[in-house]
């Protein structure tokens, strides 16, 4: 058979990806579980012991319909979080006098055994109330230590409602 050079180089530029195995999918989804469960308990040490550093990429990024909602109520909101960093959002939720939780949907995997990437649907939770919610990535590496999270990115859509007000 003949086969034309662009078309060769086209397909051959696609490759199928591995799912990841199954004790590298229970130890990313006990990972997911253990930022989970950290933040619920406001358990730092927990938290930390999941990043490969405390100075990793932590960028959250604000949806343009969230941006305009704060805007057109007199506020000011950056696209991107300044300043942003692991250690001052588990210190903000450790400080919290009202419970936190963070959940997670759709979970997705991928990893080839050192490195991974988990991305999934989020909301997060003060109390009763849904704050915000957006997508949220990711990446990992596997350490003699187990898997260690190298990244977060995530989007950020604020609830329109406001929190419910506190009985006096």
């Amino acid at each position: 058979m003949k086969y034309s050079l662009p078309a060769l180089l086209l397909f051959s530029t696609f490759t199928v990806q591995a799912a990841p195995s199954q004790t590298d999918r229970a130890q990313l989804e006990q990972v997911v579980e253990t930022f989970r469960l950290s933040l619920i308990n406001k358990d730092k040490a927990s938290f930390m012991k999941l990043l490969f550093s405390e100075t990793i990429p932590w960028i959250g990024v604000v949806k343009d319909k969230s941006m305009t909602m704060i805007e057109d109520e007199g506020g000011k909101v950056n696209k991107i979080t300044p300043g942003a960093s692991p250690v001052k959002f588990i210190d903000s939720i450790v400080s919290d006098k009202v419970a936190v939780e963070e959940k997670f949907d759709n979970v997705r995997i991928d990893s080839d055994g050192d490195i991974a990437q988990v991305y999934f649907d989020y909301s997060f939770n003060r109390g009763d109330y849904r704050s915000n919610w957006g997508q949220e990535a990711w990446q990992l590496v596997r350490t003699t230590q187990g898997w260690k999270i190298n990244s977060v990115i995530w989007s950020m859509e604020f609830n329109p409602e406001k929190p419910p007000k506190k009985a006096p």
